[in-house]
């Protein structure tokens, strides 16, 4: 049923692209950072690959980082108060009604603590994690002006990096016209980036802590 609902919210997202420009693409990026499960990989490359196909319509470039980068932030806002202000037992109790089991807040929390607002910035780069981070980071009640900045940051990286990628896959025209092998060349770029992004982030920073 939920798979269902995503993807008529992606069709109907592909089709009032081009009509709605920037502000669809903020709106769903506020989802995206609230519970709903849809990738910000569906979203920003296809809104990049337009605005970069065809210039002078309602999608700009700069434009769909910062509306990517406000809806990011706000969707992480309306995440990080909910947890605040209904506090930890609450959340616990009944976060599986909204998918969150308590093993995942509970894990999302120590990460929290252990990281603190360069896990923030961290979380933004990561798949999975930028969904929860707004939670646990309410629960421990971080101060919510630098929750904030971090979470801007590092949307803003991530929205500029899904931008470049939808622009490139868009100028291969191997990969749009369906090629498996070079579908499973970009998936495997893809991979080493983040791969990368969580060895320099988080693997050493862990390490360094144990070492210390």
């Amino acid at each position: 049923m939920i798979k269902q609902l995503l993807a008529r919210l992606l069709e109907w997202y592909q089709a009032q692209l081009e009509s709605y420009g920037n502000p669809l693409v903020g709106f769903m990026m506020f989802l995206e950072s609230t519970i709903i499960p849809i990738p910000s990989e569906v979203i920003i490359p296809p809104a990049a690959h337009l605005a970069h196909s065809k210039p002078g319509g309602a999608l700009t470039i700069a434009g769909i980082i910062i509306a990517g980068t406000i809806g990011s932030w706000f969707g992480a806002t309306v995440m990080y108060w909910t947890a605040r202000l209904a506090g930890r037992p609450l959340m616990l109790r009944y976060g599986s009604m909204a998918m969150l089991t308590p093993e995942k807040i509970e894990g999302a929390e120590r990460w929290s603590k252990h990281y603190g607002s360069m896990g923030v910035f961290i979380s933004r780069l990561l798949p999975v994690v930028r969904h929860l981070i707004g939670i646990p980071m309410g629960l421990i009640r971080m101060d919510y002006r630098l929750f904030s900045l971090f979470t801007i940051l590092g949307s803003c990286i991530w929205c500029a990096i899904l931008c470049w990628l939808g622009i490139k896959m868009g100028q291969d025209e191997k990969l749009m016209n369906g090629e498996y092998q070079q579908i499973v060349k970009w998936l495997v770029a893809v991979m080493f980036a983040l791969g990368g992004i969580y060895y320099f982030f988080v693997y050493r920073q862990m390490k360094s802590s144990k070492a210390k």
